[in-house]
């Protein structure tokens, strides 16, 4: 008999051995539409199952590498700047014990906690980032710490031209506006993102990735909760993880699915495979 630990399929390894660590930030507190993606990290790994360890868009398997499965923290979802000091805090472990932190949301407020922790080892890190979505309201509704601020927030550590937005196809006039100043945003798609890993490759530049899951459209992906129509598609969001991956990746997270608002289980199934070949891609 054995323990019933459910891990992500193929990542059981032993801390000792892994070069990443995962670790789930159930939290959707200050979701702005609908709420739901508390539960994406678990259904990730309880749906991961129904996918195999191998891949045949790399020839790769995960059971060939070390990945460690921490499990969800628990978070309290009363309190925003608790729940991120204590994502903080795990990530900030897993770096010191020279190990990847990947975190799996989660509402995308969560990228926060682990960007801090990634920003005190390596100031000069740039942000790459995929979404739907700009992030980069001052406040939402008052809050400044919202799923609607997270590269904001960001950016207050970051300062102007480290923080590189792709898909963006959805936030306010004056996110735009504040982007055409502070922040380097492709809209609506890839276009320019081999030229810039290319440029952070060649300068070793440390880089966190982050993959709001809603970039992709809500036709294959529509458990989420701010779905934006026009997004990119599944084999597109592949190949762009693959050439980030190409940079010195320190840190990355996807995040914002919520698997109750897909009945059919297609955008958990989606988000395992995107895991699944995200994992692969930084081995």
């Amino acid at each position: 008999m054995k323990q019933n630990i459910e891990t992500f399929i193929g990542c059981d390894s032993a801390y000792e051995d892994a070069k990443i660590v995962l670790f789930g930030a159930p939290f959707d507190s200050t979701t702005s539409f609908r709420p739901g993606a508390r539960f994406g990290p678990g259904a990730i790994r309880h749906e991961s199952f129904g996918i195999e360890t191998y891949s045949p868009y790399k020839d790769k398997d995960l059971t060939d590498y070390a990945v460690f499965d921490a499990g969800d923290l628990e978070l309290c979802f009363g309190d925003s700047r608790t729940a991120l000091t204590d994502i903080r805090n795990c990530a900030e472990t897993i770096l010191s014990d020279g190990k990847t932190p990947f975190l799996i949301g989660g509402e995308h407020l969560v990228t926060l906690g682990a960007f801090e922790a990634v920003y005190k080892k390596y100031p000069d890190v740039h942000v790459i980032h995929f979404d739907a979505h700009a992030d980069l309201r001052d406040d939402y509704l008052g809050a400044k710490l919202s799923h609607a601020c997270v590269m904001r927030r960001i950016h207050d550590l970051t300062g102007d031209g480290k923080i590189h937005q792709f898909c963006i196809r959805s936030g306010d006039r004056e996110e735009f506006l504040f982007a055409k100043e502070h922040t380097d945003m492709h809209k609506f798609d890839f276009t320019g993102l081999d030229e810039l890993i290319d440029k952070l490759k060649n300068q070793n530049t440390p880089v966190y990735f982050s993959v709001d899951l809603d970039c992709i459209d809500p036709s294959a992906f529509c458990g989420t909760g701010t779905p934006e129509a026009g997004g990119i598609g599944f084999t597109e969001l592949l190949g762009a993880i693959d050439t980030v991956c190409k940079a010195n990746i320190v840190g990355a997270d996807i995040n914002e699915l919520a698997p109750g608002l897909d009945a059919s289980g297609a955008s958990t199934a989606l988000a395992c495979k995107i895991l699944r070949e995200f994992l692969l891609a930084l081995l």
